[in-house]
């Protein structure tokens, strides 16, 4: 069992005493890691890395490694997984106890979690949070075995992201081919034929291509606002009541028929011509543009609409689909924490938050999205989809 010797890493200037009074400064978090000077023994089976790579790490970073315990040892790790045969210590820590209370040493215990913070490598739990280990993928998809995944992966249906000492990792996306196998296979089907059908589709029904899915958010009529974006004395004579005829105009076209969107989008241009600031006319100007992939155009005026006015959700909720699209998740997030800022009972807005969440390895923090989507769209298409994810695992 572990003792008060057990510490937590709190990475900031933190000085760790030796056998022989001296100290060795462990480095703050902006610094690069350093264990120059310590002597590091490892116990148990470590869950990120192999023992003769976790070696090789302590001497990259300056310091020793020892096969067994002894009084110039300054730190000793334990590996995430535990010991031999489910015990609850070793004889290495039993060792250390002992040489900390009675020689007086103060040989560190750390935990593999603790030890990984130290030197900047990524903790077990970290990449729980970030990836989906095979372990847990197995405990929720009851029909699979390891060995299926590794013939998934071998066939390229599905991409490990890492691998370390314990578990085998998968993204986000490769839930989508797993969980069609799993339903297939306990519908009765084999898993040569399942294998097949993955195969022939790639990435299966469900391939999580959110851009083709996406509907923009649209403005289906004009509200009286008062006047927000600076007005310059040149700047050239509104229209207003004619620009707004325009709008309904082109409202009326843009019903999602392709034949009619080319004509909505000049009347919504006209509309533009009579009144520049019509944040409307350009917000919905721009889903046509995205409709079309154009997105370079369609991120323009999404970016104009919100520097003249930032209180139509559709903008922010829109031009984050846009960064989704482009991978860029970080600019995404900022834009659906805006949307739903502005209107947080827009159900689409909930779903792609969780979808980019999960990108971005932070499930946790998707969770309430996916269960609020479940809230707001009960019949949703991916209402299923966010009844998994919002339950974890």
């Amino acid at each position: 069992m572990l003792t008060s010797v057990v510490f937590s890493i709190i990475l900031v200037a933190v000085l760790i005493p030796t056998d022989r009074g001296r100290v060795f400064p462990v480095q703050p978090d902006h610094s690069p890691p350093s264990l120059v000077g310590h002597l590091v023994v490892f116990t148990g089976k470590l869950s990120t890395l192999g023992r003769k790579d976790a070696r090789a790490l302590v001497s990259r970073l300056g310091g020793a490694t020892a096969d067994d315990v002894n009084a110039k040892v300054t730190l000793l790790v334990i590996g995430g997984e535990g010991f031999a045969g489910g015990a609850s210590t070793s004889n290495k820590l039993k060792r250390v106890e002992e040489l900390n209370q009675q020689q007086g040493l103060s040989i560190q215990v750390l935990t593999e979690e603790a030890f990984c913070e130290l030197v900047g490598q990524p903790t077990p739990s970290a990449l729980t949070r970030q990836y989906y280990a095979t372990r847990d993928l197995l405990a929720r998809y009851r029909a699979l075995r390891e060995d299926h995944l590794r013939y998934l992966a071998k066939y390229g249906i599905i991409k490990p992201v890492l691998k370390t000492n314990a578990d085998t990792f998968f993204a986000f996306q490769d839930l989508s081919p797993i969980k069609q196998a799993n339903e297939e296979m306990s519908a009765g089907a084999t898993f040569r034929s399942v294998l097949r059908t993955l195969l022939a589709s790639r990435l299966g029904q469900l391939a999580f291509d959110f851009r083709l899915d996406a509907a923009p958010a649209k403005i289906v009529a004009l509200q009286p606002r008062a006047p927000k974006a600076l007005r310059l004395e040149s700047a050239p004579p509104r229209d207003t009541e004619k620009a707004e005829d325009y709008f309904r105009q082109a409202s009326v076209l843009d019903d999602g028929n392709d034949s009619t969107l080319d004509q909505a989008a000049a009347l919504y241009r006209q509309a533009l011509e009579c009144d520049p600031y019509l944040v409307a006319a350009l917000i919905n100007l721009a889903n046509i543009h995205y409709t079309h992939h154009e997105m370079v155009e369609a991120q323009s005026l999404y970016e104009r609409a919100i520097a003249l006015e930032s209180d139509f959700f559709e903008a922010h909720f829109n031009l984050g689909n846009i960064h989704h699209d482009l991978g860029e998740f970080d600019e995404a997030r900022r834009c659906y924490d805006d949307a739903l800022l502005l209107n947080p009972y827009y159900a689409d807005t909930h779903f792609y938050m969780a979808v980019t969440l999960e990108k971005m390895g932070q499930s946790h923090e998707a969770r309430p999205h996916w269960r609020s989507y479940q809230q707001l769209a009960p019949q949703g298409e991916w209402v299923e989809l966010a009844r998994e994810f919002s339950e974890g695992s």
